[in-house]
C-alpha cells in the first residue's frame, strides 16, 4: 500500500462542556494512502464534516494527532497552520466562492497571490486545461454555467499542486449530468496521482472513490472498497437506523 497522505490517530472533537459536552468525533483512527480517493459518509450527525475540517486542518481536534504525511498539524501555530493550508492543501465546496468580479484566469490564479508569489499565466492556463476550460480563461463566473464555475473552482483548488484536495459535497450544487463530469475529473486526477477526500452524501458520487468511510455518530463503521451506489446505498440505510447523540450540533 501506498505511503499514507494523511494519518488520523485517535481523533477526537468534542464541543461545549459539562453536561451539555456533546462529542462529534469519537477517538477516530485511519490512514489515507497517498493517490487514492476516499469518500467520507454518514447519516446527518454522524460528524462527516467535523472529520474533514480537523483533518485539512480547518478545526483543531479536542484529542489526538492529524498528520499530512509526516506533519503533526496539531503541534503547529494558528500561523503555521495557514501557511501549510495555502501551500499543501485544496479545497472544493458546494458553493463556488469564486469572486464574481474576476475572470476564470484571475480565480485560479488568487491561491498563487495570497501565498506571497505572483502567478505565471502558462501554469494558470495549463490546470484552466486540465479541467477542459482553457478557452473560457477571461469568462467571469456570471457568464458560465454553474458546472464550469464548480470547474474553475477545481483548477483553483489545484494551481498550488496540493497534497491532498478536500471536496465537501462539490457535486451538491449540480444537476447529475454536470456532477457526472466534475466526478470524472477527480477521478481522472486521482489516476494521475492526486490523493482526494470527499464528504458526500451521495452514493453515485461516492462509487467513483476507490474507498468509502462510514461514520455514526462520531465513530468509524466500516468501510468499503471498489463500492457500487447500490451497495453505498444499502450500507447508508443500515447507519440510519442508528440513534445519533450528536445530530443537534454536529456538522454534517
Amino acid at each position: 500500500m501506498n505511503q499514507a497522505a494523511v494519518r488520523l490517530r485517535s481523533v477526537t472533537r468534542s464541543y461545549g462542556t459539562g453536561d451539555n459536552a456533546v462529542t462529534a468525533l469519537d477517538q477516530v483512527s485511519l490512514d489515507i494512502p497517498r493517490g487514492t480517493f476516499t469518500a467520507v459518509m454518514g447519516p446527518s450527525g454522524s460528524g462527516k464534516s467535523t472529520l474533514l475540517q480537523c483533518t485539512a486542518g480547518l478545526d483543531r481536534p479536542t484529542g489526538g494527532q492529524v498528520f499530512l504525511g509526516e506533519t503533526d498539524l496539531t503541534r503547529l501555530s494558528e500561523k503555521k497552520l495557514t501557511l501549510l493550508r495555502r501551500r499543501r492543501i485544496g479545497f472544493v465546496f458546494q458553493a463556488f466562492n469564486l469572486l464574481p468580479a474576476l475572470t476564470a484566469e484571475q480565480n485560479v490564479g488568487l491561491p498563487l497571490r495570497l501565498a506571497g508569489r505572483r502567478p505565471r499565466r502558462s501554469e494558470v492556463l495549463n490546470v484552466l486545461e486540465q479541467v477542459g476550460l482553457r478557452e473560457r480563461a477571461g469568462h467571469r463566473p456570471s457568464e458560465m454555467s454553474g458546472g464550469q464555475q464548480q470547474r474553475v473552482a477545481l483548477a483553483r483548488a489545484l494551481v498550488t499542486k496540493p497534497e491532498v484536495l478536500f471536496g465537501d459535497e462539490p457535486t451538491g450544487a449540480l444537476d447529475s449530468t454536470t456532477s457526472r463530469e466534475v466526478l470524472t475529473l477527480l477521478r481522472t486526477m486521482v489516476d494521475r496521482g492526486q490523493t482526494v477526500i470527499m464528504v458526500t452524501h451521495d452514493p453515485v458520487a461516492a462509487s467513483y472513490a476507490d474507498r468509502v468511510l462510514f461514520l455514526a455518530d462520531g465513530k468509524a463503521q466500516g468501510e468499503l472498497y471498489a463500492p457500487t451506489a447500490e451497495q453505498v446505498a444499502q450500507r447508508m440505510t443500515a447507519l440510519s437506523a442508528i440513534p445519533s447523540k450528536t445530530s443537534a450540533v454536529a456538522s454534517c
